[in-house]
């Protein structure tokens, strides 16, 4: 039984790691409940902005209202330890109105903290409703060793939130990777700033705190984009331009700057 969260060797101990590799309830209770109280000041003295990247699935002992894992044995992947460590920097910011800017697990990740409900397999949900999945957000693999690439897609960005004045309209192509999403912010501090239409419900693509200065959240990845361009891939023009996914990430530099100006 995890009675405190404690580590051995960098890693979150084994009483606090459940049989699949979740955070266990109890140690999840605990992360919930310590909220910001934390030692994150330490480290993140002269830090202006965090960026939560892509990663593993995230714990649904963390979720507002826990659930077991999916079930899926080939889609079993989390990692406990950043579980903790994420959960406890990504409350610090928020405490502390610190910028934020989460990719892919980085947004559900302020999802999660944040208080939204989870899909924990896409495919599986779609199927649970009888309806059909066309895999927009990842490659379907052909086979068990097929390579699996990013999948692109439009989102539709909202008028008015802050992900608008970033980029000034919808974007093309984006770099897809993911088979679990938002399901909704209703209820909480969150506004969804982009969506992507599937079997006429709304997807989640990003969200922002309202509550909070500067602190967004990104289904997908425009880093992913500049590194195809930066790589001369070959399927470097079936993503968003390396114009489009600069424009994103100079963005919020700059603003993150304006906001360190602002403040001296």
């Amino acid at each position: 039984m995890c009675n405190d969260i404690e580590y051995s060797e960098s890693e979150v101990s084994a009483e606090c790691v459940d049989a699949v590799g979740c955070l266990e309830q109890q140690a999840a209770n605990k992360m919930k409940e310590m909220s910001a109280n934390n030692n994150a000041a330490e480290v993140m003295k002269g830090v202006d902005a965090v960026i939560f990247t892509g990663g593993e699935d995230i714990s649904p002992s963390l979720l507002a209202t826990p659930q077991p894992w999916h079930g899926i044995e080939a889609e079993r992947d989390y990692n406990a330890t950043r579980d903790v460590n994420d959960f406890t920097l990504m409350a610090y910011c928020l405490k502390n109105d610190v910028s934020i800017l989460g990719f892919c697990r980085g947004m559900q990740m302020l999802g999660v903290i944040s208080g939204a409900t989870v899909i924990q397999d896409i495919p599986t949900f779609f199927a649970e409703r009888g309806e059909e999945y066309n895999y927009i957000h990842r490659n379907e693999k052909s086979s068990p060793d097929a390579y699996r690439d990013y999948s692109p897609h439009d989102v539709s960005v909202v008028p008015g939130s802050i992900l608008y004045g970033m980029v000034g309209g919808d974007i093309k192509n984006v770099p897809s990777w993911h088979h679990q999403s938002l399901l909704s912010v209703d209820g909480t501090p969150l506004k969804m700033s982009g969506y992507t239409i599937v079997n006429d419900m709304k997807m989640i693509e990003a969200i922002e705190r309202t509550d909070k200065t500067l602190a967004i959240g990104l289904q997908f990845h425009p880093e992913a984009a500049m590194v195809k361009h930066i790589a001369c891939s070959a399927n470097k023009d079936s993503y968003m331009t390396m114009v489009e996914a600069k424009k994103l990430i100079n963005s919020f530099v700059s603003s993150v700057k304006a906001r360190k100006a602002a403040n001296n």
